[in-house]
């Protein structure tokens, strides 16, 4: 299927690695070209070189930022001439219970997780034009808390809505906004989640034999997903959450 990728451009925040940057690859493997972005310099360099030069350019920035939006958008149209689309990624917020969580970790995950992704979908819709496609990376936490992931249960659902919002509100100009609900995947997040555990290997496997297809999916195949759903390809699908868990999510 040619899904209409060749010489379209994409911002990805927090791409660096994981989600974002499997899907950066998928794009750039379809003929894209992207500006990625995160917040660790060194990690945004090394995945520039990866994607190559010509196919991607990359800018060290923080989502929490007021002027971090307005920056990507201004990098797209300078380096490349265009804008086409966008993946809005942002890092978990901390683990813990949803009221174990103090008020400074509230704000400071309101700030970044949640008004740092309304902030930034909103300055990509105003650049982009008829055909221009937005995906909200979220949570299976949208449909169903996760254990110990407070904040995420708290926050992922409201940025859920603000999509179907957005949709509705950027709809009659042809941009669709949609949200995209990754379940288990071997990201330094779940990494990190399972060492957090204390056995790290049991907490895989039990994970792993809570998924009907009894495995923790792999960066690429989300990523594959997540293009698709950029691409004009995918023209009459917004206002809506995608899961890409294996067939764990057991709501409809």
């Amino acid at each position: 299927m040619d899904l209409g990728l060749a010489d379209r451009v994409f911002i990805l925040t927090g791409a660096s690695r994981g989600l974002g940057f499997a899907t950066a690859q998928a794009l750039v493997a379809d003929g894209a070209r992207v500006v990625i972005s995160s917040r660790d310099e060194e990690k945004v360099a090394d995945a520039v070189a990866e994607l190559g030069a010509g196919h991607a350019v990359g800018l060290t920035a923080d989502l929490a930022d007021p002027g971090t939006p307005r920056e990507l958008v201004d990098l797209a149209t300078e380096r490349f001439g265009r804008l086409d689309g966008a993946l809005i990624s942002v890092g978990g917020p901390a683990p813990g219970t949803a009221g174990g969580m103090s008020d400074d970790q509230w704000r400071g995950a309101f700030e970044t997780v949640f008004l740092g992704s309304v902030r930034a979908a909103r300055t990509f819709a105003a650049a982009l034009p008829e055909g221009g496609a937005i995906g909200l990376v979220l949570s299976t936490s949208v449909k169903t808390p996760l254990a110990g992931l407070g904040l995420s249960n708290g926050l992922r659902p409201g940025l859920a809505m603000v999509a179907k919002d957005m949709a509705d509100e950027y709809g009659p100009r042809g941009i669709r906004v949609l949200g995209i609900l990754p379940g288990r995947f071997m990201t330094d997040r779940n990494r990190e989640l399972f060492q957090n555990t204390g056995d790290p290997a049991t907490a895989a496997a039990e994970a792993a034999a809570a998924i009907p297809v009894r495995r923790i999916g792999e960066a690429p195949e989300f990523g594959r997903v997540a293009a698709f759903l950029l691409s004009p390809a995918a023209g009459y699908v917004t206002g809506c959450v995608v899961p890409v868990d294996g067939g764990a999510m057991r709501t409809l």
